[in-house]
């Protein structure tokens, strides 16, 4: 399949995590009844951004995957609608006995097509990731759906070049990235939104793929979260855009088949010196 409807999910999440699983499915209902054959979520969506703050009371809302009530509610969503939805959760390996921020990619059957987890775990006032999080052990991934080869990365994840350009040289149609972020406590006068959107456009042009993000809105205990979910093309021009304060959905057509065209014929896969990145 070459044209592929994308569909974003921009939320503001409330306490109870049964509410905002109700929200999110929802929602895909909404991008799915519009069109949508890829849809994406926000980060962290069953509730609060809880590592904002420190506290160890969180460590009860981690879940092991074959357990966890979004995966199991997008799982039947999916199956029905025959959509494609990464669903992002806080993931409790009992085998590891380690907690990691995770994405389980459903297909339009519902069935899971497999997990990655969080590689670049973030560390600062209002964004105390590593006293939640391992470091993930997956590696990049790239999961074949019916849609297409999507490459799934995660919020902090979406600021390192390595990310996207190791997704895209996997065979990645499509690079996606769920995301909570928002306003910085320490200097609280900084805005990333801008750059936010400016470095995953660059991610777009570098390897002539398509990005989407998907954020989530509303105020979180001060923290503001900033919205501005996009979908944007493998040159970088914005194809969508949500705005910064409410929630919203948004679909829109990109073509796959010919942004690998492109992609070949840019030749900057063809052209890369791995040798000399030391």
């Amino acid at each position: 399949m070459s044209v592929v409807q994308v569909g974003l999910v921009q939320m503001a999440m409330v306490e109870a995590q049964e509410q905002n699983i109700a929200a999110a499915v929802a929602g895909v209902r909404q991008a799915a009844a519009d069109g949508a054959q890829v849809i994406l979520l926000p980060e962290l969506f069953e509730g609060f951004y809880f590592p904002r703050e420190i506290d160890d009371r969180f460590f009860a809302w981690a879940k092991p995957l074959i357990s966890n009530p979004a995966v199991h509610a997008l799982k039947k969503v999916c199956a029905e609608l025959e959509v494609v939805v990464p669903v992002s959760v806080f993931e409790y390996d009992p085998v590891s006995t380690r907690y990691y921020n995770t994405v389980v990619v459903v297909d339009a059957d519902g069935q899971s097509l497999g997990f990655y987890r969080k590689t670049h775990i973030p560390d600062g006032p209002g964004y105390e990731e590593k006293h939640y999080f391992s470091p993930g052990d997956t590696g990049f991934k790239v999961f074949s759906t019916k849609y297409g080869r999507l490459g799934v990365g995660i919020c902090w994840d979406q600021w390192f070049p390595e990310c996207a350009r190791a997704m895209t040289l996997q065979g990645a149609d499509l690079l996606l990235y769920p995301t909570a972020i928002g306003s910085e406590p320490e200097p609280p006068y900084t805005d990333t939104s801008a750059a936010w959107q400016r470095v995953m456009q660059g991610h777009a042009v570098a390897n002539t793929i398509p990005v989407m993000a998907a954020n989530r809105v509303g105020d979180e205990g001060g923290q503001r979260f900033y919205g501005h979910s996009f979908v944007c093309d493998g040159f970088g021009e914005l194809l969508v855009e949500l705005p910064a304060d409410t929630p919203g959905v948004r679909v829109v057509p990109v073509d796959l088949g010919h942004w690998s065209q492109q992609r070949d014929w840019m030749g900057l896969l063809r052209d890369r010196r791995p040798n000399c990145y030391r």
